[in-house]
């Protein structure tokens, strides 16, 4: 089936997410801060991940309509943006859909 390595722009995201968290003190789940770790370090996930991470951006799409604090903002990030990043970030929901559509 092959390799279902993150990207780097994935694993950029997701140390992005991680600085923002240390920074601001929110975003994320104890779940989402070992996904963005895992994905940081690159490794290959496993087919659970991939459904998960699926799952995660299909539950969380809504959080980009924040009211409070802003999406994509380096100075007030909203909790949810750093959480999105920790699972990759848009570019970790246009993979783990390509990926899902492979263990189909």
């Amino acid at each position: 089936m092959g390799s279902f390595k993150p990207t780097e722009k994935m694993a950029a995201n997701a140390r992005r997410g991680l600085r923002l968290r240390e920074k601001f003190g929110r975003g994320g789940t104890e779940v989402g801060v070992r996904r963005a770790k895992q994905l940081v370090a690159r490794d290959d996930l496993e087919p659970g991940d991939i459904k998960s991470m699926f799952s995660y951006f299909a539950r969380h799409a809504v959080d980009k309509k924040t009211r409070q604090d802003h999406w994509d903002s380096e100075e007030d990030p909203s909790a949810g943006f750093i959480a999105w990043l920790f699972w990759g970030g848009d570019e970790g929901k246009d993979w783990s859909e390509r990926q899902r559509r492979r263990l189909k």
